[in-house]
């Protein structure tokens, strides 16, 4: 998005994206409404779970935190296995470097609401959520999250950490499920940041070459 920042609100309303869903969200609310009804009949989880996901990026601390500031559209799909499982992310709103500023992050299914939490450029930035309307909630509801940057010899690592809650049981059986859906969503995020950045890396060259 570019232009003037609006500051968001959790009561604002959500207009939802039109596209080309066809079977695959059709596959997705049914066993979203399965899963949800399986998550009914168990009482809510106080424990709240982690999980984390890194990516190594040819980029410095300073670049990489500047795409995390203004990236705000996932260039590509997702894959088979996520679209049918977890509403596709589609954008961000708001300002995230100031502590206490609001987020909006619209979803194929809806949005998620964040407030941000800690703020170190070029190193970390932590978010809490505050509003979760995906229609997941009666199975897994996230908490909190974080992307933290540490630089290495030839580049960045960038990990992304989601802290969410789950209802469903036996936890054996599904949290296995629920850590590979979450590393798959968090792949998807960071993977188009690197692409990103690839892009703005080649018109970069483009430019030199011209000049």
């Amino acid at each position: 998005m570019t232009g003037q920042r609006r500051s968001i609100r959790p009561s604002e309303e959500v207009s939802q994206p039109s596209g080309k869903g066809g079977d695959t969200s059709h596959q997705r609310v049914s066993l979203r409404n399965l899963a949800s009804r399986v998550g009914l009949l168990f009482p809510r989880n106080a424990r709240s779970e982690a999980v984390e996901t890194p990516l190594h990026l040819r980029a410095t601390p300073e670049e990489v935190w500047q795409r995390i500031l203004f990236y705000e559209e996932v260039p590509h799909r997702p894959l088979w296995f996520l679209r049918i499982f977890l509403p596709r992310p589609i954008r961000t709103e708001g300002e995230k470097t100031q502590v206490g500023a609001i987020v909006r992050c619209t979803y194929d299914g809806g949005h998620l609401l964040k407030r941000i939490t800690a703020v170190e450029p070029a190193r970390l930035l932590r978010f809490h959520v505050l509003e979760q309307r995906l229609g997941i909630e009666d199975c897994v509801s996230m908490s909190q999250g974080s992307y933290e940057i540490r630089a290495t010899g030839d580049g960045s690592e960038v990990v992304l950490t989601t802290h969410y809650r789950s209802r469903l049981r036996p936890r054996p059986l599904w949290r296995p499920l629920e850590r590979c859906l979450a590393h798959r969503l968090h792949r998807h995020i960071l993977d188009g940041m690197r692409a990103t950045l690839a892009g703005c890396a080649a018109e970069s060259q483009v430019g030199q070459g011209s000049s």
